[in-house]
């Protein structure tokens, strides 16, 4: 199986393999970003039995499920029952691992791990009695659980106060790619696809690999999102309705938040949040937004006071926005073209927010052309009822760069009136928190910006999307 990027996530799974001990991993990661793929490309050889759970269904479903695996990896022709129990089915999976002859690591690998633990199945005691009684004493055992719920596996895996707790012996967060790996990966399709079409699709689908990979050679983007979005039987059609039904369990709330979130091209605070998604404070709500935090479909951006309740919070997960800004509105619509909407306001608006979301994920980059790559900083964006400031880089070395974001299909032009604009939101940002640090101003662009006076007064550093590849 051929793999792009993913190196330090592939070591991971590379040393646990030749480990000396018992290795338990946990895997996370939100849905359709390739985690199944990476174990079952990096550990192929060596897995002995992989369970993935079953959405929605009982716990004898998923003890049928179970016996149905086991029966098959085994080449079993013996007829027999379904184990009437998780402890009866771990140790059936113990006799069936003892049986085996190999001077390789043997690999169990469960998926969707919050699937399979159904209420009141008992599911999470056994497997915890199966690693700390048996499989964490086999040298030659490596347990992999991994899961798209990140909130449930921090919550009930990597935090666990049971009998789990502090037993992980490696983790991996798996990310969806970066617009670097985007890039490689589709030149490993031989679709030659330009820098400024990548960037396009990326604010639309986002870094994630089960949905780059339904771009077709041959295609424009405007094609490939006709055809994905806006076309009944298309993938990203109804993608959204399944998306976060499969990750969390009452979710009604969760789209509420996101909704609520997308209905804004800026960050909201909590407050904010609360009120545009007629939801009550209290732990409902925190549970909520955090759930949707770890699973990376939020980002939390400190102020620069620290204090959490002057914290912003963006939707960064590319597609969702995409959806209810552009989809979900014109689903009755019996036509739809993509291109028709590129005119709109709707749409310039739309870039700008999406951009910025691609600027905060690439922040290493950013920081790597700016030649601060080891300077310590507090990445947070800013806004009042008097201004807005896309991304302030909090330096340690006593400087702050104050980034504006423009996505643009030619040369940005700083004009009297943009300047005076942006003079004014850094003079209303200084006179409220009065730090004391040299400011810079940084513009993160497509294709640069014009030659003009302004350029030369007031831009001290002009990155572009090139500095992303």
């Amino acid at each position: 199986m051929n793999m792009i990027g993913r190196y330090a996530e592939k070591k991971i799974l590379q040393e646990a393999l030749q480990s000396p001990a018992a290795e338990l991993i946990a895997v996370y990661g939100r849905r359709r970003v390739g985690k199944t793929f990476l174990i079952r490309a990096t550990c192929e050889k060596q897995l002995c039995f992989v369970l993935s759970g079953l959405h929605d269904a009982s716990t004898n479903s998923q003890l049928m499920n179970f016996a149905t695996t086991l029966k098959a990896v085994s080449k079993s022709k013996k007829k027999s029952a379904p184990p009437l129990n998780w402890y009866e089915a771990f140790d059936q999976l113990k006799d069936y691992l003892t049986r085996i002859r190999s001077n390789e690591k043997k690999v169990i690998f469960f998926d969707e791990l919050p699937w399979l633990d159904t209420h009141k199945s008992g599911f999470l005691s056994a497997l915890d009695n199966f690693w700390n009684s048996w499989a964490s004493l086999q040298k030659d055992m490596v347990v992999v659980i991994c899961g798209s719920a990140a909130s449930w596996m921090i919550r009930k895996i990597l935090n666990s106060k049971g009998g789990l707790h502090n037993r992980v012996t490696k983790r991996i967060r798996l990310l969806p790619f970066s617009l670097a790996e985007t890039k490689e990966y589709f030149v490993y399709k031989n679709n030659p696809l330009q820098d400024h079409a990548i960037c396009q699709l990326y604010m639309i689908v986002g870094g994630i690999p089960f949905y780059l990979n339904e771009i077709k050679r041959g295609e424009s983007v405007i094609q490939s999102v006709n055809r994905l979005c806006f076309t009944k039987d298309g993938l990203l059609f109804s993608e959204f309705e399944n998306l976060y039904s499969a990750l969390f369990s009452n979710s009604d709330k969760h789209v509420k938040i996101i909704k609520a979130l997308a209905a804004t091209n800026r960050g909201m605070n909590r407050n904010e949040i609360i009120r545009k998604s007629r939801l009550i404070s209290g732990g409902g709500f925190s549970e909520s937004l955090t759930e949707l935090i770890e699973s990376g479909f939020v980002t939390e951006s400190a102020a620069p006071d620290t204090k959490s309740k002057n914290s912003l919070y963006r939707l960064s997960d590319e597609y969702s926005l995409f959806y209810l800004k552009f989809i979900e509105p014109n689903k009755t619509l019996t036509a739809i073209a993509w291109q028709s909407f590129t005119t709109t306001p709707a749409y310039t608006s739309w870039c700008g927010y999406a951009f910025e979301n691609i600027c905060f994920k690439h922040i290493d980059k950013i920081k790597a052309a700016l030649g601060i790559t080891g300077v310590a900083a507090k990445i947070y964006s800013w806004q009042n009822k008097q201004a807005q400031i896309d991304m302030i880089i909090d330096r340690a070395d006593g400087c702050i760069n104050i980034c504006e974001m423009k996505f643009y299909n030619s040369a940005f032009a700083i004009t009297p009136s943009y300047a005076r604009n942006l003079e004014r939101k850094v003079l209303e940002f200084k006179s409220i928190y009065q730090i004391r640090k040299t400011y810079f101003i940084t513009f993160i662009t497509t294709y640069g910006l014009k030659d003009n006076m302004y350029k030369t007064s007031m831009a001290e550093h002009s990155l572009t999307m090139d500095n992303f590849f």
